[in-house]
């Protein structure tokens, strides 16, 4: 909000230039466990695009199996294709430097021989003679994140892809990967939400530079994520964001992407989705005006 108390949720958003509007749709849901078939997860991306969507957030590792490296990439250049021209105006962020072997698990390689391969193959399976926004998901602690970070660059200098981005890192890491990148550094991809607000300083580092903030998980505490252990609890009822949704006819979860809208102009949340009712809910949230009064009342 700004120091008069004005929600800015309604500001556009961009990321590197390019017009995406407020929500992004992250694609995760669609290749993972527990995925829908090809034809709904196809018309939940469709349905995210006739809802003004126009970031779609991906990674080479969202995948169920060992051997369906890719899986997710491939169901959006399937979707974009079936859309038609007006896939142009989609901004595609994947994402390298991570592995699933099949079991659950998530492994990390940010070895930058491996990131540059990766890179190539992600602009191959998505059809596209450059990766329109290729972030690295991981640091690796085995190697040296400069290392890592240069790769970026140089993926940027071969025209391998047109912008960089960050996730899963720390405000140092920020600074740093910004004074190697420059301009080519365009978003950080962190976790936040109203249950997990301890990367809050990155949000604002953000915010200074003028970097994209994509909240990945935005709605927790109020849904379920894709990434939640199986056992973990489940939202708690009756928040805040709750009473609110209640009062204003609309969904908790629209409240809360409102709120992360409210947060910042540089944040773009990319909720998951798996039915193209939920993320037409989801893009809703672009609408939803919250008073100064309402921001204030919403905590978890």
């Amino acid at each position: 909000m700004t120091p008069e108390g004005t929600v800015v949720s309604d500001v556009p958003r961009t990321i590197g230039g390019m017009t995406v509007g407020a929500i992004g749709l992250g694609a995760m849901p669609l290749s993972v466990e527990g995925r829908p078939s090809e034809e709904q997860a196809i018309a939940t991306i469709h349905a995210a695009l006739e809802a003004g969507v126009r970031l779609i957030d991906t990674a080479d590792c969202y995948q169920w199996y060992a051997d369906e490296l890719g899986h997710n990439e491939r169901l959006i250049a399937r979707a974009l294709a079936a859309w038609g021209s007006g896939s142009k105006e989609v901004l595609v962020a994947t994402k390298g430097g991570r592995g699933r072997p099949g079991d659950g698990s998530w492994t990390v390689n940010g070895d930058p021989r491996r990131l540059r391969r990766a890179a190539e193959a992600s602009a191959a399976r998505l059809g596209v003679e450059a990766v329109g926004l290729y972030q690295l998901h991981k640091p690796d602690p085995a190697v040296p994140f400069a290392e890592s970070v240069g790769a970026l660059r140089d993926l940027a200098d071969a025209g391998t892809i047109r912008a960089a981005g960050l996730s899963n890192v720390d405000a140092e890491q920020i600074r740093t990967a910004y004074e190697i990148l420059g301009p080519r550094l365009v978003s950080v991809q962190n976790r936040f939400s109203p249950a997990h607000l301890s990367t809050r300083d990155t949000l604002d580092l953000c915010t200074g530079l003028g970097l994209a903030f994509l909240p990945w998980s935005p709605l927790g505490g109020i849904s379920r994520s894709a990434v939640d252990d199986p056992g973990t609890a489940g939202p708690a009822p009756g928040t805040p964001f709750h009473t609110l949704a209640r009062r204003r006819g609309v969904s908790p979860q629209q409240v809360c992407l409102a709120w992360h809208l409210a947060q910042s102009p540089v944040v773009v949340p990319i909720p998951g989705a798996r039915r193209p009712a939920s993320v037409r809910d989801s893009a809703g949230a672009a609408g939803l005006i919250l008073s100064a009064s309402e921001m204030a009342g919403l905590h978890l």
